[in-house]
């Protein structure tokens, strides 16, 4: 059910939150007014979408919303901290409760983004729903290995390609065209005056810049003498007033030897580690786990791979999607060490090594229950899931250890099985009881409706249906096991006796049945273990060239070939010693 999605995975559900927030940025030419007037169009829609709302279910959704001229409001766009002030605006909306509307601050978002009319000399825009919990964006996609303009392109085709998605919200980049660039190329006539680009550059800075004339120390510091033109001759016609020297010593217009070209490009390209790259980052909703998910899906396995191929680049996901493979990771370390600890223990209860692994065994089970209830709840499963999971390790086992500790306790006065019926009967009621006084603990949490508290739900339902299908497994499986556990050691038991038989060739054949086995495993679990693959005489073998090299087919493999060594050894065993005239004697 996990596998094939009627389970859904989302790492944090993040409680409902009530503020949105919508903020844009007007392309450099455009003027206050413009910025002015694409704000009347944001309110305007946002008044239109309420009473829309209101008609439909009966309550207008908004308490109030405020409008800002000149900045952003909460988090703001990225990439327009050189922007002029005049250029920005934003628009807060504080939506009613959550518990007094059937719909999400996500879908409220998704409409927004839908229905607004956007002004022609608007460069870019960005709805985003308030949510708590972990840092990070919920979509971060980083592109890397090209020059700026490329990794620019490549964020643009992939905002093109989220905007078809109606869960996919607030898309933007941190790469924005917020600077004016002037190229120079030096002309046919520059060049035959002496002229060269990197001199032109030098003599240029230092023109702009100043020169540094001296240094000298000043206490326990160091002053500099700077010689700069003054701030009247650096004005906008800089380049058509500028002279320079040319080798012969006349003085040449610069207008005169270099062409100019200007483009916009960016004022701050972002690095890590020394690479250049651009982040572009968005908000899913989260009201639809399967649609969120097929997001992901689609993003991984066709739209970030073909723009990758076209721009020639490199892509890594971040924000929530890195913080969700540390978390798994984390968590994976943590359920080893409580498995390990809880083995421990009960090695030292018990004095047996093997007796924990019949108490343990029913922690597996425990995912049994967890999966069922949240396909009951129609609930996705989420890292709320993984705590409550490794929290259930230490209670599911309670059930296994009372009932395990009254049967080893009958077995010293009585054979195995009757312990095993005994201990099964007289702990039924204490076992009965351990689990559900725990899970109607946990019944209030279950059946809680607040929107608030909805974030736990995931836990509680791991708790309450991973125990309740536990009590099953406990009252059913581990008396079976304890009884399999009996047989596997009489015939332990017997096989040792055999080794020290003082028949040799009874001796002589259980040794080579052992070695039989041991060599077959080596040629099927080791030789894949290591090289990945079947040995060359096994793939000649026109049955196993059906099957994948796999680990698990591996192990099926290694299990026929034993069963059939110690069927033959059984059969043969039989006929010489069964058949044989000195039978009683063997």
């Amino acid at each position: 059910m996990f596998i094939n999605g009627s389970v859904t995975w989302r790492f944090f559900n993040a409680p409902e939150q009530s503020s949105v927030t919508g903020n844009f940025a007007m392309v450099n030419s455009a003027s206050r007014s413009d910025t002015l007037a694409m704000m009347k169009l944001l309110q305007t829609t946002v008044d239109e979408l309420a009473a829309e709302y209101e008609k439909e279910h009966g309550r207008n959704p908004v308490k109030y919303v405020l409008a800002e001229l000149g900045g952003n409001s909460g988090r703001g766009l990225s990439g327009t901290e050189n922007k002029s002030k005049d250029l920005l605006g934003g628009i807060s909306v504080e939506l009613i409760d959550a518990d007094l509307r059937p719909y999400s601050s996500f879908s409220f978002v998704g409409d927004l983004q839908d229905r607004l009319v956007r002004h022609p000399l608007m460069e870019a825009i960005s709805f985003r729903g308030w949510r708590s919990g972990p840092g990070g964006d919920a979509l971060d996609i980083q592109f890397y290995g090209a020059d700026a303009s490329t990794l620019k392109n490549a964020a643009e085709a992939l905002k093109a390609q989220l905007e078809a998605f109606s869960v996919v919200s607030a898309v933007e980049d941190d790469l924005a065209y917020d600077k004016e660039e002037i190229i120079l190329e030096l002309t046919p006539q520059g060049k035959a005056l002496g002229f060269t680009i990197d001199t032109l550059g030098v003599v240029l800075r230092n023109r702009l810049n100043g020169v540094e004339a001296a240094s000298y120390p000043l206490g326990p510091r160091s002053a500099t003498i700077r010689v700069e033109l003054p701030e009247g001759e650096l004005t906008s016609d800089f380049l058509e007033r500028t002279q320079l020297r040319a080798k012969s010593g006349v003085y040449v217009p610069l207008a005169d030897i270099v062409s100019v070209e200007r483009q916009v490009g960016f004022s701050t390209v972002r690095r890590e580690n020394g690479i250049r790259l651009i982040s572009v980052t968005g908000d899913v909703s989260e009201d639809i786990p399967e649609e969120a998910e097929k997001v992901f899906k689609v993003l991984e396995e066709e739209i970030l791979p073909e723009i990758a191929s076209t721009n020639q680049v490199e892509w890594r996901m971040s924000g929530l999607a890195e913080q969700e493979q540390d978390f798994l990771n984390d968590a994976r370390v943590g359920m080893i060490l409580t498995l390990l600890g809880i083995y421990l223990v009960l090695t030292w209860i018990f004095a047996s090594w093997t007796r924990p692994f019949v108490i343990m065994s029913i922690i597996p089970f425990g995912l049994v229950g967890t999966i069922y209830g949240h396909y009951i709840w129609d609930v996705p499963m989420s890292m709320f899931t993984v705590v409550g999971l490794i929290g259930m390790t230490g209670i599911i086992i309670n059930d296994s250890i009372v009932l395990i500790s009254t049967i080893d306790e009958y077995s010293k006065e009585r054979g195995i099985i009757p312990s095993i019926i005994d201990g099964s009967v007289d702990r039924l009621r204490p076992v009965l009881l351990t689990t559900f006084t725990t899970v109607l603990g946990l019944a209030p949490l279950l059946y809680e409706r607040s929107t608030q508290a909805q974030f736990l739900k995931p836990t509680v339902i791991t708790l309450v249906y991973g125990l309740g299908f536990g009590l099953l497994i406990v009252l059913l499986v581990i008396p079976a096991l304890v009884a399999m556990q009996e047989d596997i050691r009489r015939f332990r038991k017997a096989y040792s006796f055999a080794l020290r038989s003082q028949n040799k060739f009874i001796q002589r054949s259980f040794l080579s049945l052992t070695f039989a086995v041991i060599i077959w495993a080596g040629l099927t679990l080791g030789f894949m273990l290591v090289s990945g693959s079947f040995p060359a005489f096994l793939s000649e073998i026109t049955i196993i060239q059906t099957l994948p090299e796999t680990m698990l087919n591996a192990l099926l493999l290694f299990l026929s070939g034993s069963f059939l060594f110690i069927f033959v050894f059984a059969l043969v065993g039989y006929f010489v010693f069964w058949k044989s005239k000195n039978m009683l004697q063997v």
